[in-house]
């Protein structure tokens, strides 16, 4: 935005004929741009001036500026708004400003990259794929979970196990089986047992370990083995070593067959997937003929070049057409098929669809792989603009979802009076969830007069509209997935970047409010 449109965007603001784009896109300037922000204050001085002068010149006089008198509780509401976002760049810090203040943060040593069957134990919970492993002990109670330290060792772990990640280079193993693959840069990789401590020189080997008895397998290179109450003795590939609690000990053969390989667990993972989206195919065809669906927009689009997504719902009467993609990527879905999602993150990705009709309650859910949300809002489902009954749905950058409908017209709002209520969950979004697969969801209820956000199946948070602000009857129109589409009348190329950063593989709309119960049998049919 260049000065001299910033500008008239401010006095179209004062004068009280600011579009509803406009006023939002002026919003956003304000909110990142210093100089903007002096320049308001600026104007706003000025237009106040010019009045004052005005009112001591007789009314036969004075010359004609203001068609009606200027608002300017909206525009003192605006004011402390940008006086709260000034305070953040001019006020000097009465203390240093640690890392976590000026980025973000996550905490861990290592990430759980696949898993197969795996259940586990205590305040791991139901880790997903690409979680970060928890501080502390962790119990995987059986299956199979392949984990990457930041180092770059890959450690394959069969349940039952009990192990903690103490650094990139360094993990506590008190029972169950580990086979480490240690690369170059990570020579030196320690792991403890209750009988001694095994220290990599590379490449690969296996451990098994319990309260009786530890065995170490060197199924390639070479390792230290450091027994609690005797001298270190150096081990080759093709040698193993067990090692009982009194102290005995015998030397054995390595057996790579007994311990599962990034390759195996691969295999294994690949098929438990096929498996959980063919189970997710067969409960979604009872959802396409269910006949609250508006729309079920699939993101495994066809390699043809039409670049559409064709809408599934095969029952409703105001059924949307296919959405058309713009500059959106074709990526891996949930279940790890090839070309099965799309990634939003390229600036001014979106799926473009059109919903006809007039509706009540709604409820909208998708499948997303967030990179990071560091826009000011990142989109899921944006009417065009925001029209009065139009709905928004959207992620803010402190990381809470964000649902509204549009009640009152700008002009409303112009007079002091929000035009919306905008109904916010609890924050649920933080680094270390970047890069899983997450289930969102919003249930609009006019008959309760609620929005009700759903995080992977369970409630967020849900709150009450207030009457005054409860449309009954909501209007979509056109709308886009995954960014906001600004009217076509902008004046300009330059366009707010709302864009979700991150991949979507699955989006639906329901023209009714949904129960908590079907939500969480969705999530539990739908997860990877």
């Amino acid at each position: 935005m260049n000065p001299a449109e910033r500008n008239e965007l401010i006095d179209d603001l004062i004068e009280e004929r600011i579009s509803e784009a406009d006023f939002l896109r002026l919003e956003a300037e304000l909110s990142v741009d210093p100089e903007a922000r002096t320049a308001y204050y600026e104007r706003v001085q000025l237009s106040m001036a010019l009045v004052e002068q005005a009112k001591q010149i007789p009314e036969k006089k004075a010359p004609v500026r203001w068609k009606t008198t200027p608002s300017w509780l909206a525009m003192a509401a605006l004011w402390v708004a940008f006086v709260g976002v000034a305070a953040l760049f001019l006020v000097r810090p009465e203390r240093p400003v640690s890392v976590a203040e000026v980025e973000p943060t996550a905490n861990g040593y290592a990430a759980l990259v696949s898993q197969v069957d795996a259940v586990w134990a205590g305040k791991a919970g139901a880790m997903a794929d690409g979680a970060l492993l928890p501080a502390g002990l962790v119990k995987l109670e059986s299956g199979l979970a392949q984990v990457e330290l930041f180092s770059g060792v890959r450690l394959v772990v069969e349940g039952t196990a009990e192990f903690e990640v103490l650094s990139p280079m360094e993990m506590r193993l008190t029972q169950g089986r580990v086979r480490a693959h240690v690369p170059e840069t990570a020579h030196g990789f320690r792991i403890h047992t209750p009988e001694g401590d095994v220290v990599d020189l590379g490449t690969e080997f296996a451990v098994n370990a319990s309260a009786q008895s530890s065995e170490l397998h060197v199924l390639q290179g070479e390792v230290e083995w450091h027994p609690r109450a005797a001298k270190m003795q150096s081990m080759v590939g093709g040698e193993a070593l067990r090692w009982q609690a009194g102290g005995d000990h015998a030397a054995l053969p390595a057996d790579q067959s007994r311990f599962v390989g990034l390759s195996e667990i691969k295999m294994r993972h690949e098929e438990a997937q096929k498996h959980r989206r063919a189970d997710w195919l067969r409960y979604s065809e009872k959802l396409l003929k269910d006949p609250r669906l508006l729309a079920s927009y699939r993101m495994d689009v066809s390699d043809s070049g039409e670049r559409l997504v064709r809408n599934l719902a095969s029952t409703s009467a105001a059924r949307p057409g296919a959405g058309a993609i713009v500059a959106a990527r074709r990526a891996e879905d949930r279940w790890g098929t090839t070309d099965g999602a799309l990634d939003f993150s390229p600036a001014g990705s979106r799926v473009r669809v059109s919903v006809p009709g007039e509706h009540g309650s709604l409820t909208m859910l998708c499948w997303v792989k967030i990179n990071s949300v560091d826009r000011l809002y990142n989109s899921l489902f944006l009417t065009d603009g925001h029209e009065v009954g139009a709905p928004h749905w959207q992620i803010t950058r402190d990381g809470r979802l964000f649902f509204s409908v549009k009640k009152l017209a700008l002009s409303e709002k112009a007079k002091g009076r929000p035009d919306k209520h905008n109904a916010f969950s609890p924050p649920f979004w933080n680094t270390s969830l970047s890069g899983q697969w997450l289930m969102l969801a919003v249930v609009y209820d006019v008959k309760a007069g609620t929005v009700t956000h759903f995080l992977n199946g369970e409630i967020l948070g849900s709150e009450t509209v207030p009457d005054d602000f409860l449309v009954e009857d909501v209007r979509i129109g056109n709308a886009s997935i995954g960014n906001w589409s600004e009217p076509a009348y902008r004046k300009d190329a330059e366009f707010a970047v709302r864009n979700l950063n991150g991949s979507m593989d699955e989006f639906l709309l329901f023209d009714a409010a949904l129960p908590a119960t079907e939500i969480s049998a969705i999530y539990e049919h739908g997860r990877p």
